[in-house]
């Protein structure tokens, strides 16, 4: 989904040190790899080259990210969305709570952290791993999702039609990343998110539409 924040809202429980840690290394291994591929691409940062940079072994690089593009796509985000989605009111319709939700997770992404958004897009567009890695990993995003399609609509988690739906989802959702960087970030990241929703909710538009 979104780069990860650095530190938990302030209505949250306080993480325990050890949690804290975790979020302090991984953030500084992202940290570090944005940096070097804006130095010199994508191609040309090793996971040696990470390590160095983060102050950290390569073996914790693995232990944190299986993969150089996990650094990349990797964020603590999918359980947050989670929970505010459980968190909207019972009677809202779906599509209504999902739009709510996903604007505020573009939001916080896009006012903390606006370059990175950028160079993750620009990477999905440019670096075919990391593409190809990103529809692996929002599979983890779909399965939660699918949990509160599960919950709210009252049909099992692995029906078909949740299924179905989900994946519909998340294949839209994986668009506007995309999309957004082909065109060069011309269009405003809420709108994009707006017209996917519209889409995916209503389907395409007739021709006099």
């Amino acid at each position: 989904m979104t780069p990860a924040r650095t530190s938990p809202p302030s209505d949250r429980p306080q993480l325990g040190l050890r949690e804290r840690k975790k979020i302090k290394t991984r953030t500084a291994i992202r940290t570090a790899t944005y940096a070097l591929i804006k130095e010199q691409g994508y191609d040309a940062t090793t996971i040696e080259q990470i390590a160095e940079r983060a102050e950290v072994s390569p073996s914790t690089v693995f232990r944190y990210f299986p993969t150089k593009e996990d650094i990349v796509l990797t964020d603590e985000y999918d359980p947050i969305l989670l929970d505010e989605l459980r968190k909207r009111p019972a009677d809202e319709p779906w599509m209504d709570s999902l739009r709510y939700v996903m604007r505020l997770a573009i939001g916080a992404a896009t006012e903390d952290e606006p370059e990175v958004v950028r160079l993750r897009s620009h990477l999905l567009v440019q670096v075919p791993a990391v593409r190809s890695r990103m529809l692996e990993s929002m599979s983890v995003t779909g399965r939660m999702l699918g949990e509160a399609i599960a919950e709210r609509t009252g049909m099992p988690r692995d029906s078909f039609e949740v299924r179905v739906f989900t994946m519909s989802l998340i294949g839209g959702l994986a668009e506007i990343s995309l999309y957004w960087a082909e065109n060069d970030f011309k269009d405003d990241l809420h709108s994009l998110l707006d017209r996917a929703l519209d889409v995916i909710e209503h389907g395409l538009p007739g021709k006099n539409t």
